[in-house]
C-alpha cells in the first residue's frame, strides 16, 4: 500500500497516525471521567422522586 513512499515519509504517517490515536484516546478519556465524576454530584432519590410528582 504505502510502497510508493519513501521509508521517511511512511515512517512520518505512522508517527502523524499514532499521534492522531492518542489524541482521541486521551479526549475520550476525559469525556468518559468527567460524566463520571458528575454521576457522584447526582441525588438520583431526589430526581427519582420529581419524576414520581411530574408524572401524577
Amino acid at each position: 500500500m504505502f510502497d510508493s513512499l519513501s521509508e521517511e515519509t511512511q515512517v512520518i504517517l505512522i508517527i502523524i497516525g499514532i499521534a492522531i490515536l492518542f489524541l482521541a484516546v486521551s479526549f475520550n478519556t476525559k469525556r468518559n471521567k468527567r460524566r463520571l465524576y458528575d454521576r457522584d454530584k447526582r441525588n438520583f432519590r431526589k430526581n427519582y422522586m420529581n419524576k414520581k410528582k411530574n408524572k401524577e
